[in-house]
Parts: structure tokens; C-alpha cells; sequence
């Protein structure tokens, strides 16, 4: 494969600048597909089953959001559409019997984007609940429930979402996402790991297709099984998602032009133009996430009127490689240099920014990996790891010094990643345990990844010992319930005791209250 060209989003061999090109209209495709009577795609009579991987919505605003769908290709091939763009009708409504419908309209699935539909909707009202349906060929869809964001000059008292991170296939059954499915939510968060890239296991408790993917058909392929199950597209229909990528997306464990495997930086530029493209094609993002190439600008803020600003972060695309051999590893002068960087100038000048101008009651930074230092033993010497905030120390120092300094009100930091839940405080110099703390960071462990999962591991063990600002470890499955109020934050840890069989039971295995004005999580009940 010749490293200076990829395959852009009309599958032709392109040069990068080709790529900037066909980047740039297919966002216009999108902005069309997404705008009442601009469709000119083909209107299909009978179509059987074409909403096979469910509905989404996601990225709210105070008068919007996005509505997504994706047809299925075989259904598509049936009727010999599955080269045409094809006309979806969509709905959007204030009552879930679509008798008060507020906005309707026709939008194109096209080939070129996986006839994947983004729908950006605007003039909706202020944190209210809707609902929104899709149809083609007489085909109706599933119903999706959404809310708007309350309006930003509305003072706003409560806002409950749910995080989640690390959802491996064939580790589990989904059925945390059914739980939370179940709860009253005005949003979910994902953290990242939607998807896992390596080949079949032929162990899984379930199986997913093929090798490991390093292609456009090969990514569209385990996003399709992903979504066909049925607890992921109910999570998905229950309330709007915010979501950002970590590493399985792509790669395990890359880190800017740096592939974990044997590639060239070249070989893996196609690869990550690829991924992103499938990510993009099966999540609710707004066209300005759509990538060019290799390069998506997935971080974001997200407000919730005056009571939550989110920030959500991208910890991969930017990143300096992990020094000291990338792995858990005692320091060294790489490991301490300056000029490593995790987010990236552009992004940490765009956090940094955000947190001077926000007014808001609580900053929430939707992230991936581990803020808090994990100081482990082996053999009498330190170790670190390196993929964590713990590989760019100097970084790290900076950005809590900017939390601290800031005077952004509660800043809460959100984490997955790791497979195991977590509450630590976040300390402005974490070489002296009596240091001021900056912030909170909650982890949330996986939904599946790692399989059942226990109470305590060597991982945990070390931790609580080495560690005095951690104050909470589990390495059991589920997520995280979140209730925001004005003058508290109460995390209800909900853990699924099993998922390597389906319809395990859920229960809330912790709470904990981070206080208005009080950084550090206090354990309660």
C-alpha cells in the first residue's frame, strides 16, 4: 500500500490533498442529507428490516441534537440500493405517540458514509424530552427518546447522566446497558473502547467476525456487530450520548502516528483515516466531527445550562509516544522531560481557555485514561504506567494547575479505560500526600472488558497502599449513575455481578457525594 495515499470517503485512491477535498463535501453531503426536502435519494416501496442496528441521538443543545440511524446492507442489497443513496423519512415528536409531531423531514443514507443518517435538528425548546423515529420503504424504526440541553440563562437544578467505558464483545453480554436503559437520564457519556479491534477469540463467550481489523470494510463490519445487540441499542435509544474515543477504536494503546503493531506511521495514517470514518459513520456526532483523512476533532464542550459544562477530551490523537517502552516500566529521562504532551498544544490551549471563561456550577472533563499517580513497587522500585497521565507527569502538573488556578468551579474529571471502578483526589503535587486537592476524578470500570471481574486485585492492592489519595477500588463490571445538583454531585457506582451470562441482576455497590466548593468525594451510606 502506498504510503502517501489513502481511500477516501467515495473509495477512490487519493492524495492527502484529494482527501481534504472529498472531506470537505462530504460534510455538505451530510448537511444536505440532514435538512427537510433536500433528499434526492431513491425512494424504496418495500424494504424488510432495515433498522437493524437501532437508533441513536446525541451531542444536545438547548434547541437541538442529533438523530441517527444506519440502514442495513443486506436489506439494501435486496432491493439492489445498496450503491444508490436511499430517502429516510424522520420524525421528531413531543409525545411518544407521535401525535404532536414537531419536525419532519427527508434525509439521504448514502453510500459514501455507510448510508448512515446524521439528522441535526434545531428549534426544538429547552430541556424537554422527545421522541424520534425513522422510516423507509414503509419500515419503521425503533423510537428513540432524546432531550435538549436546558437553556444556558435557565438556572438548572439537576442533571442526572450515566458513564460508561470499555465494551468488549466477546468479554460479556451487555447487560449493564440494559440497567441503565432502565434509569431516567438526560444523557450518557462514553468514555471510549466502543468497540475492540483484535481478531476472533475463538474462547469469547461471544464471537465477533475475522482478524484483527485494519480496514474501512473490516471497521463498518465490528461496529454492525456491536450494534446489533440489543442492550447497546436500547442504552443507545434512552437518552442522548456524548462520546469520545481511547485507543480500540483504532489501535490498542497508539499514540498519535504510533501504532502498538508493526506498522509504518504511513500504513497506520490509513488505518486510523479508516476507523475514524467508521466511528464517525456509527455514532450521533454533528458534521463538525466528521474526519478528514486521518485527523477528527473529537474534543468538545457540551453545556447543560448554568448548572454543567462538559468537556470532553481526545487523550489519543495527540499524544506524544509513551516513553521508558511504553509499557509499566520504572522512570526514565524521557519519562521527566519536558515537552511530552498527552492533549496536544491546540487542545490544552482550547481546555485551558474554556476552564478561565466558564460560569458554570459544576466542569466535568470526559476523559480516558488515569489522572490520578499510581505509585506501584516491584522489586523495591517504583513503576508507573506509562500509557496512563502517569507516562506525561509534566502535563499532568500543568493541567491541575490550571484547575487550580482557574477558579472553574467543582471540576469533576470522568475516566474509564481501566477496567476497575475508582474515587481518588486529584492533588496539585502528588509528591506531597498534604497537597491541595484540585479535583475529583470518578473511574468507571468496564461494561464487559475483562470478564466478571472481582472486588480486589494486585492492582487494587497497590493502590490503596501506595497510593493515600485513592480512596475507593473495584474491579467488578458497570457504570456510573451521576446526579448533579446544585449544591452536591452523588456518583452511584452500579455494579452487575456477572456478564459472561446474560440477565444478571444490578445493584449499587457504592455512593459517593462530592460537595459544592469541596473537592474530593465522600463516601456516603
Amino acid at each position: 500500500m502506498d504510503g502517501q495515499h489513502w481511500y477516501d470517503l467515495f473509495g477512490r485512491r487519493s492524495s492527502r490533498r484529494d482527501f481534504l477535498r472529498a472531506g470537505a463535501g462530504a460534510a455538505a453531503l451530510v448537511a444536505l442529507g440532514g435538512l427537510p426536502g433536500c433528499s434526492a435519494g431513491r425512494r424504496l416501496k418495500s424494504v424488510q428490516r432495515p433498522f437493524r442496528l437501532g437508533v441513536a441521538s446525541g451531542d444536545p443543545t438547548h434547541d437541538g441534537v442529533v438523530v441517527w440511524t444506519r440502514l442495513d446492507r443486506s436489506a439494501l442489497e435486496a432491493q439492489g440500493a445498496h450503491r444508490d443513496p436511499v430517502a429516510v423519512r424522520w420524525e421528531v415528536a413531543a409525545d411518544e405517540a407521535f401525535r404532536q409531531v414537531v419536525r419532519s423531514g427527508t434525509a439521504d443514507a448514502r453510500p459514501e458514509l455507510g448510508h448512515s443518517v446524521h439528522v441535526e435538528l434545531e428549534g426544538l425548546g429547552p430541556g424537554r424530552d422527545y421522541f424520534y423515529r425513522f422510516d423507509v420503504g414503509g419500515e419503521a424504526s425503533p423510537v428513540g427518546r432524546t432531550k435538549t440541553a436546558p437553556s444556558m440563562d435557565a438556572p438548572t437544578n439537576r442533571f442526572d447522566f450515566a458513564f460508561v467505558s470499555c465494551q468488549h464483545y466477546e468479554h460479556g453480554y451487555f447487560t449493564a446497558l440494559r440497567h441503565l436503559s432502565a434509569e431516567t437520564l438526560d444523557a450518557v457519556v462514553h468514555l471510549g473502547d466502543y468497540i475492540y479491534e483484535g481478531a476472533r477469540n475463538p474462547n469469547g463467550i461471544r464471537h465477533h467476525e475475522g482478524p484483527e481489523i485494519v480496514d474501512l470494510d473490516g471497521y463498518r463490519a465490528r461496529y454492525a456487530t456491536y450494534r446489533s445487540d440489543v442492550d447497546l441499542q436500547a442504552a443507545h435509544a434512552a437518552a442522548p450520548w456524548l462520546v469520545t474515543f481511547d485507543d480500540h477504536e483504532v489501535d490498542n494503546d497508539w499514540a498519535g502516528d504510533v501504532p502498538e503493531d508493526d506498522q509504518s506511521p504511513e500504513a497506520f495514517l490509513l488505518r486510523r483515516a479508516a476507523a475514524f470514518q467508521a466511528y464517525y459513520e456509527f455514532m450521533p456526532l454533528r458534521r463538525s466531527s466528521m474526519p478528514t483523512g486521518p485527523a477528527m476533532q473529537i474534543y468538545r464542550r457540551v453545556p447543560f445550562g448554568d448548572l454543567v459544562e462538559m468537556s470532553l477530551l481526545d487523550t489519543r490523537q495527540y499524544r506524544s509516544d509513551q516513553p521508558c517502552g511504553r509499557n509499566v516500566a520504572p522512570s526514565c529521562a524521557e519519562h521527566v522531560g519536558a515537552g511530552r504532551t498527552l492533549l496536544g498544544d491546540r487542545q490544552k490551549g482550547w481546555l485551558f481557555d474554556g476552564l478561565a471563561r466558564s460560569e458554570a456550577r459544576w466542569n466535568v472533563l470526559a476523559q480516558q485514561v488515569l489522572m490520578a499517580r499510581f505509585r506501584n513497587v516491584r522489586d523495591g522500585a517504583e513503576t508507573w504506567s506509562m500509557d496512563k497521565w502517569d507516562g506525561y507527569p509534566v502535563e499532568r502538573t500543568e493541567v491541575l494547575g490550571a484547575l487550580a488556578d482557574s477558579d472553574a468551579a467543582n471540576p469533576v474529571v470522568l475516566t474509564g479505560d481501566i477496567h476497575s471502578s475508582w474515587v481518588t483526589r486529584l492533588l496539585r503535587d502528588f509528591e506531597d500526600e498534604r497537597s491541595e486537592v484540585v479535583a475529583t476524578e470518578l473511574v468507571c470500570t468496564s461494561l464487559t472488558s475483562g470478564g466478571d471481574g472481582q472486588a480486589m486485585t494486585s492492582w487494587g492492592e497497590a493502590a490503596l497502599r501506595h497510593n493515600a489519595h485513592v480512596d475507593f477500588y473495584d474491579a467488578r463490571r458497570g457504570y456510573v449513575h451521576c446526579a448533579v445538583e446544585r449544591e452536591r454531585m452523588t456518583a452511584r457506582y452500579r455494579m452487575v455481578p456477572i456478564v459472561q451470562s446474560p440477565n444478571s441482576s444490578v445493584e449499587t455497590l457504592a455512593t459517593f457525594v462530592v460537595e459544592d466548593g469541596r473537592p474530593g468525594a465522600e463516601r456516603s451510606g
